[in-house]
C-alpha cells in the first residue's frame, strides 16, 4: 500500500512537472527556450496559413482548384487549436494565485471566462458543432478570421496596443458618449431644417441620424445631402466637428499606446541593470536614473562592438541578438539581457578582447562619463557604487590594461 501511495506522488509529481514545463513553453514563452521558440512559431505560422486559405477560399477558381488543401488545413487547424485550448485550461492552475493550495477548477474557470480563453473557443467550438450540426458557412467564415484576433498573444505590438486600449477604456467611452450625442443633436437639427423639404430622406429622426454619422464620421457617401442653404450651413459645421471628434479618440490612443511601448521597454531595460552586480543594493529610483542615460546601438552581425586595445569607456546591455567575446582562454556568446564591459564604468583601461555581433544586435549602451555625472549630481549613489567599487575591482581579475573578464559577465554564464 505504501509501495502504491509512492507511485502515485511520483506520477502527481511528474504531472505537475509536464504541467510547469508547457506552462513555461505555451504562457512564458522565453526567448532563449528553443521547445517555446519552435511551438510559437509554428501556432503563428498556422493562424496566417488559416487567415490566407479563408482570403483565398473566397475565390470561386481557387476554392475549385484547392479545395482539398483548404480542407487539410481546417482539419489540421482544428485538431491542433483544440488541443492547444485543453492544454491551456489544464496549465492555467500554474498561473499566479494568491493561494497555491486551492483547488485548480477556479483557474480553469478564470481562463475559460478570460478574453483570450473566449477567442480560443470562439476558434474551434463553432467548427465541432458544425461537424455534427448544419450551420451556414457564411457564418462559420466568421468565426475563422476570430483566429486572427489569436496573434495578440504572441505580438508583444498587439497585446501593448489592447492593453493602452483598456487603459483609455474610460476617456474612449466618453468619446463614444459624445459621438451619440452629437449624432442625435445633428439629425435632429437636420430633421428641422431639411425635413420639410426632404421628407423621404430626413423625415424622422432616426432617418437623419444615417446623415450625421456618415456626416461626423467624415465618410460622407452622398446619398443624403442637404439642399437648402441653411442645411448646407448646418452639414458644413457637422463635418467640422466630425473631424474635431474623431481626432480626439486617435490622440488618446496614440499617446497610450507610445506611453505602454515605452513603459514596457523601460521595464526591460530596468531588469537588465538592476543585474548587473555594479549596481547591486542600489534603490529602484537610482536604477531607473541609471537606465535613463542608455542610448541605443545597432551593429549589424559580423561587425566589431568592441575591439582588443581599445579605450574601455562604457558597457553594454543586449536588448536583442547575440555577441561573441573572444576572451584570452575561451570564447563566450552572450544573448538577450546580458551584459559585458562593466569594468569599464569603473576604471577607464584598455579592452583585454574583441566582442563581435554574431547576429544584427541591438544594444543599451551605458557611458561611464554619463555615469559619473550622474554620481556627481547624486551623492548617496556615488557612495553606493563607490563602495561596489572598493569592494569587487580588487578582487577581480582585471588585468592592467583590460576590462572584460569572465566575471564581468552575468552569473548564468561563467
Amino acid at each position: 500500500m505504501t509501495r502504491r501511495r509512492a507511485r502515485i506522488r511520483k506520477a502527481r509529481a511528474d504531472l505537475a512537472q509536464i504541467r510547469r514545463r508547457a506552462y513555461r513553453v505555451l504562457e512564458e514563452a522565453p526567448r532563449d527556450d528553443l521547445p517555446s521558440l519552435i511551438v510559437n512559431r509554428l501556432l503563428v505560422a498556422l493562424i496566417g496559413l488559416n487567415l490566407v486559405a479563408v482570403v483565398l477560399g473566397s475565390v470561386p477558381s481557387f476554392a475549385a482548384t484547392f479545395q482539398f488543401e483548404f480542407a487539410v488545413i481546417e482539419i489540421v487547424s482544428l485538431v491542433v487549436f483544440t488541443i492547444e485550448y485543453a492544454v491551456r485550461i489544464w496549465i492555467a492552475a500554474d498561473r499566479p494565485q494568491p493561494n497555491r493550495r486551492r483547488p485548480h477548477w477556479p483557474a480553469w474557470l478564470a481562463y475559460v471566462v478570460s478574453p483570450s480563453g473566449l477567442i480560443d473557443l470562439l476558434a474551434v467550438l463553432p467548427f465541432w458543432f458544425g461537424l455534427f450540426v448544419s450551420a451556414d458557412f457564411r457564418v462559420l467564415l466568421v468565426f475563422r478570421i476570430v483566429r486572427f484576433l489569436k496573434l495578440a498573444r504572441y505580438s508583444p505590438a498587439m497585446r501593448s496596443l489592447l492593453d493602452a486600449l483598456y487603459a483609455e477604456r474610460r476617456a474612449l467611452l466618453g468619446c463614444v458618449i459624445i459621438l451619440l450625442g452629437a449624432t442625435v443633436v445633428a439629425a435632429t437639427v437636420m430633421h428641422v431644417v431639411e425635413g420639410p423639404v426632404q421628407p423621404q430622406v430626413f423625415g424622422t429622426i432616426p432617418d437623419a441620424m444615417w446623415w450625421a454619422v456618415v456626416t461626423l464620421t467624415t465618410t460622407g457617401y452622398g446619398d443624403a445631402v442637404p439642399i437648402t442653404p441653411l442645411g448646407k450651413v448646418v452639414g458644413g459645421l457637422t463635418t467640422l466637428m466630425g473631424i474635431l471628434m474623431l481626432a480626439l479618440p486617435v490622440g488618446i490612443v496614440a499617446t497610450a499606446f507610445a506611453n505602454e511601448i515605452h513603459r514596457r521597454d523601460f521595464v526591460v531595460t530596468w531588469g537588465m541593470v538592476a543585474r548587473v552586480p555594479l549596481f547591486a543594493g542600489l534603490t529602484a529610483g537610482e536604477i531607473a536614473d541609471i537606465a535613463r542615460l542608455l542610448s541605443a546601438q545597432t551593429i549589424e552581425a559580423g561587425g566589431v562592438v568592441v575591439r582588443r586595445g581599445d579605450a574601455g569607456r562604457s558597457m553594454y546591455f543586449i536588448s536583442a541578438g547575440e555577441v561573441e567575446i573572444e576572451l584570452p582562454s575561451e570564447t563566450v556568446r552572450l544573448g538577450v539581457g546580458h551584459f559585458f564591459g562593466e569594468v569599464a564604468v569603473l576604471r577607464r583601461a584598455r579592452r583585454s578582447a574583441t566582442v563581435t555581433a554574431v547576429t544584427r544586435t541591438h544594444l543599451l549602451v551605458l557611458e561611464a562619463s554619463d555615469l559619473h555625472a550622474l554620481m556627481e549630481r547624486d551623492p548617496r549613489l556615488a557612495e553606493r557604487v563607490n563602495e561596489v567599487v572598493r569592494n569587487r575591482v580588487g578582487q577581480e581579475r582585471v588585468g592592467p590594461r583590460g576590462d572584460i573578464v569572465a566575471e564581468e559577465l552575468s552569473e548564468d554564464d561563467t
